[in-house]
């Protein structure tokens, strides 16, 4: 009941802020589509004065895409495009569209990020209380601590995204689902939310790791480990390991239960075996966002220099480029900050997916932005905010400044993604 008490309270309290920051902007703010917005009539405009103004929070930039597939799916053959939609994974629109049959296709979408978003809510909430618990927090500051995290996750600055059309609540719910269901040994259960993630963003399936971790090394719920080993401990933060060869010996055996982990990559192989029955190439998930977003493969390190390195050339001549790769840089140092802190206090599961999903754009960036959207890829990596709370909760004269600023900073964005300005 605290979980569920925390999450309403960060749910409510942020979604209504968020609602007035962007109805407000629509309002007293010019509202036209940015270049490159997709933006569809019935779905994103042609709602009606009132209508739009209501729908700005939520319908918006990448939404109209969310919301197309909603409608009238994918069209693998009808054009680049409308092969742009397969970069959208199908889990959010399907479930957009199933609710559709009762609601307009704008307020479903809605519903389901909301529904989504309570469920991450409530689960980072139980999760935060199972780690804690782990490394004998007293009980008193582990509520504390849970609590604090889901505030810093309601209110964070990219937050309007998860009561927007967009997946990133259906994805983070997911995310949470398959770390509770490893580390209390629910391998089926992990392994249907993995792949489940896997159909609702490509992102899905660095979520494997993390789950072979937690099966090999810990820490687990289920079942004491079938090998003591002090130099490796998955129980340990990763701060105080030692990489000795005979550490790197699982702590698990395998047994019949491992084969559930099969199902992680199955989301991702299944919308793949769709494109390739429509009459696609299989591959066209991926090879799309390199047509149409001139994504490509490179190495991560390359990308980090070449965008700091654009990032602050750009701002030297006060371009509006210049500061918006400024934010993402920004974004991306404080996660790189709070990753060191993951990896140090949370089971090591916990840092190398945070690490992972950080390398993952990195390693596929936009050619002409290689940090484009690094915000957003962030907002969902829960870990980073349960690590925030906990330093927070030892620092106790920092927490209302650091929650006023990020609600701030989530007023602004909401405002600028209501009518139409880059929001990430």
């Amino acid at each position: 009941m605290a979980a569920v008490r925390s999450a309403w309270l960060a749910l409510w309290s942020s979604r209504l802020l968020v609602w007035v920051a962007g109805i407000v902007a629509g309002v007293t703010l010019s509202v036209r589509a940015g270049a490159g917005a997709v933006d569809p009539r019935g779905l994103t405009r042609g709602l009606g004065g009132v209508g739009e103004v209501l729908a700005g929070p939520a319908a918006r930039w990448d939404a109209g895409w969310f919301l197309l597939i909603a409608r009238d799916g994918y069209g693998v053959s009808q054009g680049a495009r409308t092969e742009a939609r397969l970069a959208f994974y199908p889990l959010y629109p399907l479930l957009t569209r199933a609710l559709g049959l009762l609601l307009p296709l704008v307020i479903s979408g809605v519903v389901v990020s909301l529904c989504a978003f309570a469920a991450a809510l409530y689960g980072i909430h139980r999760l935060s209380t199972l780690e804690l618990a782990r490394v004998r927090v007293p009980a008193q500051a582990r509520e504390r601590i849970a609590g604090l995290a889901l505030l810093l996750i309601a209110f964070s600055p990219m937050a309007v995204f998860f009561s927007a059309d967009y997946s990133e609540s259906v994805f983070m719910a997911l995310s949470v689902a398959l770390f509770w269901c490893a580390r209390t040994g629910r391998w089926a259960w992990a392994g249907v939310a993995g792949a489940l993630a896997g159909a609702s963003r490509a992102p899905g399936l660095v979520l494997a790791l993390p789950a072979v971790v937690i099966y090999l090394y810990g820490p687990r719920e289920d079942r004491p480990p079938d090998r003591l080993a002090a130099s490796f401990d998955g129980d340990a933060p990763a701060g105080r390991l030692a990489w000795a060869p005979a550490a790197l010996r699982p702590r698990y055996r395998l047994r019949r239960d491992a084969l559930w982990l099969a199902l992680l990559p199955a989301g991702v192989a299944a919308y793949c075996a769709f494109i390739a029955l429509a009459g696609g190439d299989p591959l066209l998930p991926f090879k799309v966002e390199h047509q149409v977003w001139t994504r490509q493969l490179t190495d991560p390190l390359s990308t980090l220099w070449y965008g700091v390195h654009s990032t602050f050339e750009e701002f030297r001549h006060l371009t509006a480029h210049g500061r918006l790769h400024l934010r993402s840089f920004y974004f991306l140092a404080a996660a790189a900050v709070a990753t060191v802190g993951v990896l140090r206090r949370l089971p090591l599961a916990y840092g190398l997916y945070v690490i992972a999903a950080i390398v993952m754009p990195l390693s596929y960036p936009s050619r002409e932005e290689p940090l484009q959207s690094m915000p957003r890829y962030l907002l969902v990596l829960f870990p980073l905010a349960i690590w925030l709370a906990w330093w927070l909760d030892g620092h106790p004269r920092l927490r209302r400044p650091t929650l006023a600023v990020s609600a701030l900073l989530m007023i602004f964005y909401a405002a600028n993604f209501a009518t139409w300005r880059w929001a990430s």
